[in-house]
């Protein structure tokens, strides 16, 4: 169980299996005479640092205000292109570190060895057949084997969060192998060549004011010979070999290169088997908080095969397990305490100049890369989004300032290596929006929900104070109630009376219910921290009682904008009008029916529309049906992700011009969807297999956390709730609902107890 794996080497990137370990990343692409490794450092991101706040930006806004109330809407536009973008418009991108090369010989005589391990699967059919090429996600390992020169060789490859680098190991049992390596990238690097006599290096700065870094990659070898020759490092004769790949940069590390000299002497000395030891016992203490079984186990097949079935046949129950097993593994991989957030790639990207320059965008994509963080038992995980919120906090505090003469802290839609919280673009449905940092902030008290850990909603708490802090100064009043102006609805466009085409607006309806979120987790966690007597709280508690909840609209939907508008394209990817919906629990079926009702109606009709046909989207789609408790509909969409947004590999795909691009939120929103679908867990109860589809009558789970720190293990049988184990790391009280029936418990700290055992 838990293995993904192909017939055949990789004919493109998007046929790699990654590995990383938060900083350190690879796609292990596979080959018999010559593969490529195509290597991620999370902090390689071109250029330094920069001032991007437009200076006309504080002059005008008054006057985008009073345009904007007027209905004046493109003059207002107009002005906001011209005074409030970006200078210079866009923020820095993500590149990829470079590749390593490797060419094979194969000897035809008899090796110096013989290898012990004897899971080496033979020829099954023939010279040159039995390739497998394998994830395996319980390891953590991604394994290679074939015959050539007819001989069994046998790779693996990890990414060792202990060790800090990229291990590799090639073993022939019955001969010896040769090989050259070499690092390379596209451009932006300065040197390369010998760095001991059996390592290589590559460095570079990665523009003005950037990231210097060095990369780097050195061989230990049993039998054979290993040394130099130029940029290559050559190896011949030997029975095993032991790569180890490491890269330090100077966004983490002064003195980098010592750095990370000292990392691959510790992967030389230690060797393979010891640092597979170490990440394996690392790797599972996060993944196997978790074990989800759904009907039986599959037919061992080779992932284009798995996909053929199911596109034929529909997916069944143990495929639907592996995919969230995936997104928990692609998550672990990505994002890591000490390393940056997980980007719209993750770290996985091969493309100096990818898409959307692989950024982190805040207005939903980053966001959802963390909605499985704390359901799916991966709190660490979630750990540097908080990091990169105390990045940006003094940058967005002069863009506040600059900007709109407020207080407190403020970002729009995207961010980037350095933090920058200034507008990105020039896209008017898109760039002027200033809710990226309160949406960021609401994490810091959803996260102190599931853990407890006061220190760090100390250390956040300045941080969430500023963003509230923003809106007090930034909020203006309209109808007798406090709303945003001007912002718009991610990246969406509606229609005036008259035909007119607009992007900004006042008081969106996704703007409300982000700040009464995050207006709601500052006022709790000021009464955790002892600081609720403060004026700012006081203020804050007037405004979240005058803040606008969702209103429904002529065709019964949430209303995305104050007004009823008609939509430019009623199937947009963004349905942003449903955040109170998921991921915020302000609708819900038992405690708002009518809202609930017209959150179904809005999915209907952007569905009907062609809706949901990005994977990013369609996996919000998924947690927005289970949240309405209709498995089967949250099923249908996530067939939908699998048939037409996602690659062989399993990694989510976005269309891009006539093809299709790698984004993990897509994996990681879906991922999410598949616990929400089993446990549903906010501040008032916990729901047990709230949104279990027909299709999956038969199964059980082991580890998804609900609010508190609790775990739930549930078992099911014909549909039905055959069993539920709960444990809970600290005090807590906490109700738990199936179906009709409730239980209320108190618990001790570290008390597991059984419920609704009949």
């Amino acid at each position: 169980m838990g293995k993904l794996w192909f017939a055949h080497p990789a004919a493109k990137w998007e046929e790699g299996l990654p590995v990383g370990n938060g900083r350190l990343g690879a796609m292990i692409l596979g080959g018999r005479e010559r593969e490529r490794i195509a290597l991620n450092q999370d902090s390689i991101w071109y250029g330094g640092p920069v001032d991007r706040v437009n200076p006309d930006a504080r002059a005008h806004l008054e006057q985008v205000r009073r345009l904007l109330l007027a209905g004046r809407i493109p003059e207002a536009e107009e002005l906001l292109r011209l005074s409030f973008s970006g200078t210079p418009q866009s923020q820095r991108p993500y590149q990829p570190l470079g590749d390593l090369t490797l060419s094979y010989r194969v000897s035809e005589e008899a090796g110096q060895g013989t290898d012990p391990d004897k899971e080496v699967e033979t020829d099954r059919d023939g010279e040159d057949n039995g390739y497998r090429r394998e994830l395996d996600l319980e390891q953590g390992i991604v394994t290679e084997q074939y015959r050539m020169a007819g001989k069994q060789v046998r790779k693996e490859y990890l990414a060792s969060c202990p060790h800090g680098v990229i291990a590799v190991r090639i073993r022939i049992p019955e001969g010896t192998i040769s090989l050259e390596a070499m690092l390379s990238r596209k451009r932006f690097y300065d040197h390369a060549g010998r760095l001991w006599e059996n390592a290589i290096f590559m460095d570079g700065t990665l523009g003005e004011g950037g990231v210097s870094w060095m990369a780097a990659v050195c061989a230990r070898v049993h039998g054979g010979t290993v040394r130099v020759l130029g940029e290559h490092l050559v190896i011949r004769d030997a029975y095993e070999i032991e790569l180890f790949i490491g890269c330090e940069t100077s966004f983490y590390e002064k003195d980098y290169r010592q750095v990370l000299e000292n990392r691959l002497q510790a992967a030389l000395r230690d060797g393979f088997e010891t640092i597979r030891q170490a990440h394996e016992e690392d790797y599972r203490a996060l993944y196997g908080r978790v074990f989800l079984r759904i009907g039986e186990e599959a037919e061992d097949m080779p992932l284009e095969e798995r996909f053929a079935s199911g596109r034929k046949e529909g997916f069944d129950g143990s495929f639907a397990a592996l995919y969230f097993q995936y997104g928990r593994y692609l998550l672990i991989a990505s994002s890591r305490p000490g390393s940056l957030p997980a980007n719209l790639q993750g770290i996985w990207n091969e493309a100096m100049e990818p898409a959307w320059d692989s950024k982190f965008t805040i207005n939903i994509n980053t966001e959802m890369n963390y909605w499985p963080a704390e359901s799916c038992a991966l709190s660490e995980c979630h750990l540097p989004l908080f990091a990169h919120l105390l990045r940006m906090w003094e940058n967005g505090k002069r863009t506040a300032r600059e900007m709109y003469g407020c207080r407190g802290f403020v970002a729009h839609h995207n961010t980037d290596l350095w933090g920058d919280c200034a507008p990105q673009d020039i896209y008017v449905p898109a760039t002027y929006w200033v809710m990226g940092a309160a949406w960021l902030c609401t994490h810091i008290w959803f996260h102190y929900l599931y853990t407890g850990d006061r220190a760090f909603l100390q250390s956040m708490y300045p941080v969430l104070e500023d963003a509230v802090l923003f809106f007090h100064d930034f909020l203006i009043e309209v109808g007798g109630r406090p709303v945003t102006c001007p912002s718009v609805s991610p990246e969406n466009t509606y229609i005036l009376p008259d035909g007119t085409r607009g992007h900004v607006g006042v008081g969106v309806s996704m703007d409300d219910q982000i700040l009464r979120d995050l207006l709601e987790g500052y006022l709790k966690a000021s009464k955790v921290l002892q600081k609720e007597d403060t004026p700012l709280a006081a203020q804050s508690r007037s405004f979240l009682e005058r803040l606008g909840r969702p209103q429904i609209g002529k065709y019964g939907q949430i209303m995305e904008w104050r007004e009823d508008y008609e939509e430019e394209e009623p199937g947009h990817r963004h349905i942003s009008q449903l955040y109170a919906l998921h991921p915020s629990h302000q609708i819900a079926p038992d405690r708002t029916p009518g809202l609930a009702q017209a959150a179904r109606k809005t999915l209907e009709r952007r569905l009907s529309f062609g809706g949901g046909h990005t994977g990013w989207s369609c996996a919000w789609i998924v947690n927005f049906y289970a949240r309405l408790r209709d498995g089967d509909k949250a099923l249908e969409n996530l067939e939908k992700l699998w048939k037409d947004s996602t690659f062989y590999n399993l990694m989510d795909n976005h269309p891009l011009g006539k093809g299709h691009v790698f984004q993990i939120d897509g994996n990681l929103g879906a991922t999410a969807a598949i616990a929400e679908m089993l446990l549903q867990s906010d501040e008032e109860r916990t729901l047990l297999l709230p949104a279990l589809p027909k299709r999956w009558p038969e199964g059980s789970v082991k580890g998804l956390t609900a609010v508190g720190g609790v775990t739930v293990d549930l078992a099911w049988s014909g549909g039905r709730l055959t069993a539920c184990s709960v444990y809970a790391p600290r005090e807590t009280e906490i109700l738990f609902r199936y179906e009709k029936r409730e239980a209320f418990c108190r618990l001790k700290a570290r008390e597991r107890r059984r419920i609704f055992e009949d």
